[in-house]
């Protein structure tokens, strides 16, 4: 699509192996209908990074047929934990290992290298927005959602009023890392869940691919003796438990059940902090053959205790087009931005 003469901003999901991005313009359209990636160079640290992001941006933007003079701002996310302005943690994190990156400040690195204002969120706060603005639409800016992002780890997002609450440090919203009642979640004589965070019992302790390998399917597989999975190397095994659940085999119907109550347990605490008008799930766990995504979502519903005041309220939905959410998100705050206005309009129009 061609959007030449139209002001627009850039959206840019920066992740381990690759960037997404998108373009979005000041009217709230998307001109860029399709995924677009390219290497992400994360690996070989901030300056590569760094390159590579600014190359995305200029790749999209030949994709759209825009000029770079046609740009407002930029919108980055990287997955956490980091700063909300962007600053990488000083323990660094699993995509961001090397040492270079502890306290890497990488949206005020990008800004300098494009020359423009760069808004920042993390991938589960963009995602989070996207999931928002979509299933609301016009009435976005006058509602409240919660979302809950299954995958390596679990991430998530808080909007309020159509903006992720961010917090003082930028650690809003990491609903992983949330210690939940147990009673309701694991099976009799199921050990604990640690998380590699070193909580004990928090969400994503259950609610993760790192939760299946290294808590959840260990346990089940002494309940079924002889499943094919066990003969599999254990990281391997994991990731194929979402197969099976799919095709309804039993011990994964047991996990992702488990996963199903965690999430229910999390959103029953939000319920009472936060009372949103919607729950959003999104990731791996869902982008699923549509049996399986139904029944996990009906799932996560049953089981998040909500007053009756609540449940004739909320809704419970899935983050749609969750490979290009985190850019579409963060294009959405960057839009924000760029239109700087006391009381913005609708993001996503009708």
């Amino acid at each position: 699509m061609d959007g030449a003469t139209v002001p627009v901003v850039v959206g840019i999901d920066n992740g381990g192996t690759s960037n997404n991005t998108t373009v979005l313009t000041l009217d709230g359209r998307f001109l860029v209908d399709e995924l677009v990636e390219t290497p992400s160079e994360v690996q070989a640290g901030p300056e590569a990074a760094v390159a590579a992001m600014a190359r995305a941006f200029d790749g999209v933007l030949t994709r759209a047929g825009v000029p770079r003079e046609s740009v407002r701002a930029v919108g980055l996310d990287t997955p956490g934990p980091a700063s909300a302005t962007g600053v990488i943690s000083s323990k660094g994190s699993t995509n961001f290992s090397q040492p270079a990156w502890r306290g890497y400040d990488v949206r005020g690195a990008l800004e300098r290298r494009l020359g423009l204002p760069v808004v920042y969120h993390n991938d589960g706060n963009a995602a989070a927005l996207y999931a928002h603005h979509v299933h609301f639409g016009t009435d976005a800016m006058q509602r409240s959602s919660v979302a809950a992002i299954v995958g390596t780890g679990l991430g998530g997002g808080v909007v309020e009023n159509g903006r992720v609450v961010s917090g003082a440090a930028g650690m809003a919203g990491e609903l992983g890392h949330v210690q939940i009642p147990l009673t309701t979640v694991l099976a009799p004589e199921q050990p604990v869940p640690t998380c590699a965070c070193g909580f004990v019992g928090d969400v994503e302790s259950v609610a993760s691919l790192t939760a299946i390998g290294r808590n959840l399917l260990p346990y089940w597989l002494t309940r079924f003796p002889g499943h094919p999975l066990a003969a599999e190397p254990p990281a391997r095994a994991a990731k194929l438990v979402r197969g099976y659940g799919e095709r309804g085999d039993e011990l994964a119907r047991e996990i992702f059940a488990q996963q199903a109550r965690a999430l229910g347990a999390l959103f029953t605490i939000t319920a009472n902090f936060t009372d949103p008008h919607a729950y959003f799930v999104g990731g791996g766990v869902v982008e699923t053959a549509p049996e399986f995504r139904d029944w996990f979502l009906t799932a996560v519903r049953e089981h998040t205790a909500l007053r009756a005041e609540q449940a004739a309220l909320a809704t419970f939905a899935l983050v749609p087009e969750r490979d290009m959410a985190g850019a579409r998100g963060v294009a959405l705050a960057a839009l924000e931005a760029a239109r700087d206005l006391p009381a913005p309009p609708p993001l996503v129009g009708d």
